[in-house]
């Protein structure tokens, strides 16, 4: 019998999370989905919640490819200089 150790040391990554908004008033939402079911309308209603309460626009819905993979980096780079924050769900 041969024993396998499944785990992997992680990568020592320099990826900092953004500075925290002080508020939600007047900005910019991005929305991305993964594509299931109830996800774009989850988005959408929550989005359309927060810009009731604050103010600020809505940018067009952007999908993932596939559900269960992170977005590919050049949908997240392209929605970074147009959004202040961004709204991901999981929908079913």
């Amino acid at each position: 019998m041969r024993l396998v150790d499944p785990t992997v040391q992680g990568n020592k990554s320099s990826n900092r999370r953004a500075p925290a908004l002080k508020d939600l008033k007047g900005k910019t939402i991005g929305l991305l989905s993964n594509r299931k079911l109830n996800a774009d309308l989850l988005l959408q209603e929550t989005a359309a919640c927060l810009q009731r309460r604050y103010g600020g626009r809505i940018l067009e819905l952007a999908h993932k490819l596939n559900p269960s993979a992170p977005a590919p980096a050049d949908t997240l780079t392209n929605l970074t200089p147009e959004c202040d924050y961004l709204l991901t769900a999981t929908g079913d």
